[in-house]
């Protein structure tokens, strides 16, 4: 796809589908193969889907977060790989957007509407007692700061020109925009996951990397002050789970009308005929579809909460139910996304295992991605919510 970057909202996510259905096309093969996806996310780029979400204030499209979860959900359902790749964008303008100074924003917005590739993701680290914790510093030096560190799970920064870096900053938690191609800066692709093979979801090394005043946000009050991020993030997730759900249950059905045959016992001449058949894809349409919606109703939810944040500066009880509403999804979409890619085989058979066909990329895909962070701690804080009122604690998971 060629010509101007799109910024017409509607006209974006008409285009988020047009690509989805083309990544369809290449995903078993890409996923077999290993075949990083470089061109697809710089077209990505190109065509100013990635700077979706820049502000209105600075020239972009500022779609909503319906439209937002729509584009993910397309993406993903072509090929979950590329989606989770190009969406680190997202959380990187969101981040750019409430932390960055005005200077900050017209930089790297700029550079997003201009198509330059600020998909890279540096937050997550191993080792330490607890999932979050961090050893990566950013120390002042001169005019300037040094970053040292090393992270993992740095999905989508081996297609990326620039990376966000989560790290300590004397005491509390800043992020730092780092050019790739910067001395110290090296981006390994150790990646082994299972699924989501090709998002090169490996290892990123920061060995006294030079950075000027300008690339540096302090994070004030980090962890005590309620933003939108986790909710953002977890919407994102969640559309992308859903987005598998839908790719294997479209999968299901065309096995069972092209290739399934009935069992003697059911008493039909095909497949589509057995009620048992009829059940299944039933039971995966109602899992992918109310995933689905649930997506949608927290899209909604955020979107209102964003607003009074981004007008009023807080909006602790708006963002800890907008919170609630995206971790239900959450939870739907992560269970939906297993169960309809295990279900799939439930219609096609011994015959669908075959390694050509690779259907069980699905399953793949979205076990490993389910595994980003735990359903049950979601359910726990739905229920509480319902129950006493409580808010969900304030953190990036939930």
């Amino acid at each position: 796809m060629s010509g101007p970057p799109v910024r017409d909202r509607a006209a974006l996510v008409e285009l988020s589908a047009e690509f989805g259905r083309r990544f369809a096309t290449g995903a078993a093969a890409r996923d077999l193969e290993r075949r990083m996806p470089f061109e697809e996310i710089s077209e990505l780029a190109r065509s100013g889907l990635l700077a979706a979400r820049v502000p209105a204030a600075y020239g972009g499209p500022e779609v909503s977060m319906g439209e937002f979860a729509r584009i993910v959900l397309n993406l993903s359902k072509g090929d979950p790989n590329i989606a989770q790749s190009a969406a680190a964008t997202f959380p990187n303008v969101e981040k750019i957007r409430i932390y960055g100074s005005d200077a900050q924003k017209r930089r790297y917005f700029g550079l997003l509407l201009d198509g330059r590739r600020l998909n890279g993701n540096a937050a997550a680290e191993r080792g330490g007692s607890r999932i979050g914790d961090m050893a990566t510093r950013i120390v002042s030096d001169g005019g300037g700061y040094r970053l040292d560190g090393r992270k993992y799970y740095t999905t989508g920064s081996l297609f990326a020109e620039f990376t966000l870096v989560t790290a300590l900053l004397e005491g509390g938690r800043a992020a730092a925009v780092v050019p790739l191609d910067r001395a110290g800066v090296t981006v390994i692709d150790d990646w082994d996951g299972m699924g989501q093979r090709t998002t090169a979801s490996g290892t990123m090394i920061f060995e006294n990397v030079r950075l000027d005043e300008g690339e540096v946000m302090p994070i004030p009050d980090y962890g005590r002050r309620r933003t939108y991020e986790g909710a953002f993030a977890q919407l994102l997730h969640s559309a992308l789970d859903t987005g598998i759900a839908l790719a294997a249950l479209d999968d299901a059905v065309a096995y069972g009308r092209t290739h399934a045959r009935p069992l003697p016992e059911a008493g039909v001449g095909r497949a589509v005929e057995d009620p048992y058949v009829q059940y299944t894809v039933g039971e995966m349409a109602v899992l992918a579809h109310g995933a689905e919606a649930l997506v949608g109703r927290a899209a909604a939810v955020l979107d209102e909460a964003v607003r009074l944040f981004h007008r009023d500066g807080a909006a602790d009880r708006p963002l800890g139910e907008a919170s609630v509403a995206v971790a239900e999804a959450k939870f739907a979409a992560s269970e939906a996304s297993v169960r309809v890619s295990e279900m799939l085989y439930r219609i096609g058979g011994a015959s669908a295992t075959s390694r050509a066909l690779n259907l069980d990329r699905h399953w793949r895909n979205a076990r490993t991605h389910t595994t980003h962070d735990p359903v049950a701690y979601k359910a726990k804080a739905i229920g509480n919510f319902y129950l006493t009122g409580a808010l969900p604690p304030i953190n990036t998971k939930i």
